[in-house]
Order: C-alpha cells, then structure tokens, then sequence
C-alpha cells in the first residue's frame, strides 16, 4: 500500500442508500419499477454511483458456510437498486489492505436471471498515485478493490470475509468503513453521422471539454471523437486496413522511368539518418469520443518531464463485454476512480479493448507526458496502458498485443525509446523498491515489474515479448 502516506486518513464518506428490500427469488417487474422509483444517486451528473454500506451477516445467512469458528463477514443480502453496470467495494483508510474474500452475484435487468457468484480483485494497492505528490496524498483517497464489469443489472448481492493467516490462524479485521460501490456509466454519447468529421468549436464545448480536447489540438479538430491514424512515409495509402499502391497518374512516363525514380528513392532513403525512430501513430479514440465527463475531474493537467517506459495492466474487469461496450466500460471505471477511489482522473494514460481499438485514457493530450496514477512508485516518467479485460487464464486476443506495440512504437518513439531497450525509473516508494532506488526496467514493462501482483495477468505478460518485437519493428528498427 501507499506505505508512506499517513496512516489513517479521515474520508468523508457518500451519503449511504440503505435500501429495505431483501429478496429470496428474482423480484417481479412490479418491484424492479418501485426500485427504479427510489431517490437519487449521489449526484446529478451523466451517470450516477450508489454506496450502499456493508454490515455484519448473520449466522443465518452467511453464505461462505456454516463453520462456526468462521471468520468475520460482512456484506448485504439480495436487494433491489436502481440500474448498473460494474461494481467495487472502498474503505476509508486508503493505507489498509483488505486481506480476504470479496464475491458479488447481480441481478440482470433484462431478464431477472441472478448470476453465480463472482471473485472481485481485492488488490488494487498496487495502483494509484505516486507517494509524496499532491494527487496521492490528497483527503479524497480511499482503499479500494479492482472494479469489475457485470453489465446492465438491477440487483446485487454481497459478502466479503476475512482471510486467516496460515501461522497462527488468526483473523486480521477487515478495514473500516466498507461500502458497496455500483456504478452506472450513462448514456452512450451521439454517434456520427455516417461520413461525417466530428468536430465542435470551441463556444459549443464547455470550459472542461475545451481544455480536454484542446490539449489534442494539434492532432485532430476541437470536439473531435478520434485521433486519425498516420502512415509510414511509404508511399502506400490503406484503403480498409490494407495498403494499396497509389495510382501513377502521369500515364506519359515510361516504366523504365518508374523504375529509375524508385531505384532513387530508395537510396535516398537508405542514405538518409535512421533517427528518430518514431512509429505511425495510431487511432486513437478521444475522451470526448468514449463519453468521459469531464466535470467530475479534477481541472487542469500534470505532466512528469518525459515517457521512459510503458506500464502494461489488465483492468480486471472480466471479460464480459462486448468491444460495442467498451466506453461504457471505460466510463464506469473512470468514474469509479474518481468518485469512489478519490483519484483526480482516470488512473491510466490509454487503454485498449480486446478488439484492439485504443483509447484516450487520462486527460491532458495523447503526444504529452501526463502524469498517471497506475503503478504506484513508478508512475514518474512512464505511461499505464490498461487492457480491459482479465488474462489471468484467458489469451489476449492478436489485436490487442497489435495496439499495444502500435501505440508503444509511437509514443516511446516521441521520446526516443527502444521498445526492446532497457530503462532506468527512480522509485517513489510504497512498491518493491525503498524510494529513491534506481531500477531497470523494459521499455515495455508488465505491472508485476515493478509491484507484487499478477497483473497484467499471466497470459498478456507472456506475450510483451511479441509487442517489444513487434513495436520495434514499427518505429523501423531491426
């Protein structure tokens, strides 16, 4: 955890919704209206949060077992709530770890069918703000587990329970303050006109959206919903994602002048300086174009001073999304870690779903070092690309490892990186590495490096090799 911080902060806490019904089988329509009729969430805006505090559970409905010696639990039985999409549970002393069990099962709100029980993440510590900077010893922070994807629902039910260590057998006591989180993203943003440029001018964005989608100025319109892509200088275009020659339009030069031009071409490219060594950026999906609100972000941007590395996660999110689903996805994390959590944006640079659309992640321009809070001690010059999904024990689709190197080979391009080279990061502390201590990293690194945890997964890490190799080879090295 954030050793370094205090060890207790005080976090005031959402105001609880405590909701009266407990279920025993699926509830009828008739209840699911009277549950989407009850008050408000925690606030106004696009999307919403309900907090539902956790309390002891019985004897009688435990759900771990029956074992009387068992440890403490506490969690909420079925109940109604209002709509939502992806879950999480907080505490308030963001230095606790919750050393246990936390399982879920929800309610689909297109069929009434509750699920089995799932797992959620309960460590998440190993994220968030470097110790020592304004953003991670902020009074808004709170302990949180990883959030997971669960889909459009309208019931819950939950239960965490306290692990006992293997020594002695003793219980450590769960953190103080636990609260259920259910986030709801909100509505998908407009999509475009079929052709169209998606654009807006300045006086039609808010102050927010201004500053956000200004910082990308230079790269796409203001109010843009993407990032073109650009193309090696090959003279190639790509016409559906595949490059076709260009039509010789001077119908008057011979072949044998053709030829000579090419043959020129190339030795000027060949005697020309391999530097810099900078891969064609790739699309890029804007925070205005995934829906991100951006008045529930802290304003204006932090920036460290360059990109030495690239910090690979999975969000642990599971796998049940569609990639339709994505910036819903992205919505419902961002929110919770921000409203929930308490950091000052989304915690990664950029994302990448499993169909390998890449996505702007923290806000404050896709070609600038911002400053992220996704591998605690090391978030000072790198950048976190988080993978929604979980591949603990599921592959990585080919496309994601594709926009992984993609987007490593133009963003360490910008700063003079070898995707296969080796770099230097200064540890803030609270990880494996006293702060201050000089670590080697891959230029293109997985979570674990640098903290003790699975992330990204056992089977998205085994393939960084390929997206070393491959994110070379884009920016044209051998």
């Amino acid at each position: 955890m954030r050793a370094s911080l205090a060890s207790s902060i005080a976090v005031a806490c959402a105001t609880a919704l405590a909701l009266p019904v407990t279920l025993a089988a699926p509830a009828t329509a008739t209840a699911r209206a009277a549950a989407a009729a009850l008050p408000p969430a925690q606030d106004e805006l696009p999307g919403s949060t309900q907090s539902l505090p956790l309390r002891p559970l019985g004897t009688s409905v435990r759900s771990f077992g029956s074992d009387p010696g068992a440890a403490p639990e506490q969690g909420l039985a079925r109940r109604d709530v209002r709509p939502f999409s992806l879950v999480g549970v907080v505490w308030d002393d963001p230095t606790a770890v919750l050393h246990g069990t936390v399982q879920v099962r929800t309610r689909a709100a297109a069929d009434g069918v509750w699920s089995d029980w799932q797992d959620v993440e309960t460590h998440n510590d190993e994220h968030g703000a470097d110790p020592g900077t304004a953003e991670g010893a902020a009074g808004t922070l709170r302990g949180s587990t990883a959030p997971l994807w669960v889909g459009d629902s309208d019931g819950v039910e939950i239960r965490v329970r306290a692990e006992r260590t293997e020594a002695d057998g003793a219980t450590a006591p769960l953190p103080a303050g636990l609260h259920l989180e259910l986030v709801d993203p909100g509505e998908e943003p407009a999509a475009p006109a079929p052709g169209s440029r998606v654009m807006a001018p300045p006086a039609a964005l808010t102050a927010a959206e201004a500053a956000a989608t200004g910082v990308n100025s230079a790269l796409a319109p203001y109010g843009a919903t993407a990032i073109p892509d650009t193309l090696p200088e090959t003279g190639l275009d790509e016409v559906h994602g595949a490059p076709i020659q260009k039509e010789i339009v001077r119908k008057e030069i011979t072949q044998e002048a053709v030829v000579q031009q090419e043959l020129a071409r190339e030795a000027a490219a060949q005697a020309a300086p391999k530097q810099p060594y900078i891969g064609p950026r790739p699309k890029i999906i804007t925070r205005k174009g995934w829906g991100a609100d951006e008045t529930i972000r802290e304003k204006g941007f932090v920036y460290t001073k360059t990109i030495k590395a690239a910090f690979v996660h999975h969000s642990a999110t599971g796998n049940n999304y569609t990639c339709g689903q994505a910036p819903s996805v992205l919505r419902s994390i961002y929110r919770y870690h921000v409203k929930s959590s308490g950091w000052r944006d989304f915690g990664y640079n950029f994302a990448v779903d499993k169909c390998g659309n890449i996505y702007e992640g923290r806000a404050g321009g896709v070609a600038k070092p911002v400053l992220g809070a996704h591998t605690l001690g090391f978030n000072t010059n790198s950048m976190g690309v988080a993978v929604l999904g979980t591949f603990t024990s599921s592959t990585p689709p080919a496309a994601v490892v594709t926009a992984v190197a993609r987007l490593t080979a133009w963003k360490l391009g910008l700063h003079a990186i070898n995707p296969k080279g080796t770099v230097t990061l200064v540890s803030g502390g609270g990880n494996l590495y006293a702060k201050g201590k000089q670590v080697r990293f891959n230029a293109i690194a997985g979570h674990r490096d640098g903290f003790a945890t699975e992330c990204p997964g056992g089977r998205l890490y085994g393939k960084l090799g390929t997206a070393r190799t491959s994110s070379a080879k884009y920016q044209g090295r051998s």
